[in-house]
């Protein structure tokens, strides 16, 4: 075959540095509007971005041309530099060192893109370590708690 060509669609979790209630209402919208632009600049689709005060959901296509590791590397970099130029509250901003990603079936895009839509109001009953903690076991991820909230 002359061209490769490939639809790989991932759900990608990661949070801020020790969960800091960082990501406010008043820059949340642009905040995922900028992420969206560099996972285009890097050959991503995404698809739907959103969150909480204290982590980001991304749904998106990867791309063939570059690794996992260095498109999240990328987006983190590129994105917590952007929120450190907001204010004086965002100039000691980090993300967590660690990403959880999962695969998603072209069936499951729509489910993904709802539930992203709706954390909001799931976190009002729903903490991010519980979250993360079921998506972990929805895909038999096996881990060692000791080494995921660091």
């Amino acid at each position: 075959m002359p061209q490769s060509l490939s639809r790989v669609v991932v759900h990608i979790i990661f949070s801020t540095k020790d969960r800091m209630r960082a990501i406010k209402p008043d820059i949340e919208e642009e905040l995922f509007a900028y992420i969206g632009g560099i996972l285009r600049d890097q050959g991503a689709q995404p698809i739907k971005i959103g969150g909480a005060e204290d982590h980001v959901h991304i749904l998106c296509g990867l791309p063939r041309t570059i690794s996992i590791s260095g498109l999240l590397e990328e987006v983190k970099k590129c994105s917590s530099k952007w929120l450190k130029t907001k204010g004086p509250g965002y100039r000691k901003f980090s993300w967590q060192g660690g990403y959880g990603i999962f695969s998603i079936g072209e069936y499951g895009v729509e489910n993904v893109k709802k539930y992203i839509s709706n954390q909001k109001s799931h976190h009002r009953t729903v903490g991010f370590k519980e979250e993360f903690r079921e998506f972990l076991a929805r895909y038999r991820v096996e881990y060692d708690e000791r080494y995921v909230w660091g």
